[in-house]
């Protein structure tokens, strides 16, 4: 009644298990376009139906690698029909052993038809994201308390968590509607089954909704920090200058009545004797040329004003 396939890493199919072998003319009836979606990675969750009765399942299915504190991505593409089931994995997180294990614990499901092997790769595939969620949230925890603490973030990290959460939104989202199509078509006795699933994912769907919208915001808090840390350096280099300015202030004058007594002009400084003479030769010398240069600053600012009046009227 069943078969289960699966595609390894070097794109080869191979069984998994068989429960019963397919009707003769079952692989005639998959539609090239079916095969070719099953074929291609990185689709969006979707179900299409085909001719003889057809599905065309696509999952994706996602978990979280502690070592290098990122999500991995997988997909199952699951054909079904009323006589048999054929899935083609993809990827390094799309393993069904939790799902065969499944269907031998409630025996009784398998009546309902190949739509019990469904629901069993469903709630897999829901119950694998939990995990993936609360590696998220710890990555994302890590990151705010780093923002927070008022240390800068790594902004790789940041996008590459917002991608991480975009990627699994993208995963988790569009599965609502496949859910609520399965669902509709199920027997009786799989739809309290299927509802769980249902509500599961929507719990899933709303924490990654939240994590993408929180995500979006870190960076601007990010942003914020350095801002105050580049304010923080600046106050400090501006404290350092008016220091340095201050000591300047200070040993300037200094510096100039030692360079105008230390310079060789013998008629001038051997002239220099007593109170009167110092002031006369020394302070005054070194004065005149301070008050011209503050006349001449004077005059070059007035007449810089004129020009500015005359150009305006």
């Amino acid at each position: 009644m069943i078969l289960l396939t699966t595609r390894t890493a070097a794109g080869k199919v191979r069984a998994r298990c068989r429960w019963r072998r397919p009707p003769r003319g079952a692989g005639r009836a998959l539609h090239e376009l079916a095969v070719e979606d099953a074929q291609t990675f990185h689709m969006r969750p979707k179900i299409e139906s085909y001719d003889q009765d057809v599905r065309l399942v696509i999952l994706r299915t996602a978990r979280y690698d502690d070592d290098a504190e990122e999500v991995e991505f997988g997909e199952i593409s699951v054909f079904l029909a009323p006589t048999f089931v054929i899935t083609v994995r993809q990827g390094v997180a799309s393993e069904l052993r939790g799902a065969r294990q499944r269907l031998e614990q409630r025996p009784e499901l398998l009546s309902a038809g190949s739509t019990s092997a469904l629901w069993a790769i469903l709630d897999q595939v829901v119950d694998g994201y939990a995990p993936v969620v609360a590696g998220l949230e710890r990555d994302i925890d890590q990151i705010e308390a780093t923002v927070f603490s008022g240390a800068v973030a790594p902004t790789e990290r940041i996008y590459s968590l917002r991608r991480e959460a975009t990627d699994f939104y993208r995963a988790v989202h569009p599965l609502l509607g496949v859910v609520a199509t399965v669902e509709r078509t199920a027997a009786p006795e799989l739809q309290p089954y299927l509802r769980d699933v249902k509500d599961h994912l929507l719990l899933v769907n709303e924490e990654v909704a939240a994590q993408r919208d929180l995500l979006g915001t870190v960076p601007e808090a990010n942003m914020a920090v350095i801002s105050v840390e580049q304010t923080k350096v600046s106050v400090r280099q501006n404290a350092t200058i008016e220091q340095l300015t201050i000591l300047a202030t200070v040993f300037l004058p200094l510096t100039l009545v030692t360079g105008f007594f230390g310079q060789n002009f013998e008629w001038l400084v051997g002239r220099i004797h007593g109170f009167a003479a110092f002031l006369g030769y020394g302070i005054g010398g070194l004065a005149a040329p301070l008050v011209l240069l503050f006349l001449w600053l004077k005059l070059r600012r007035l007449h810089a004003g004129n020009g500015a009046a005359l150009h305006d009227g």
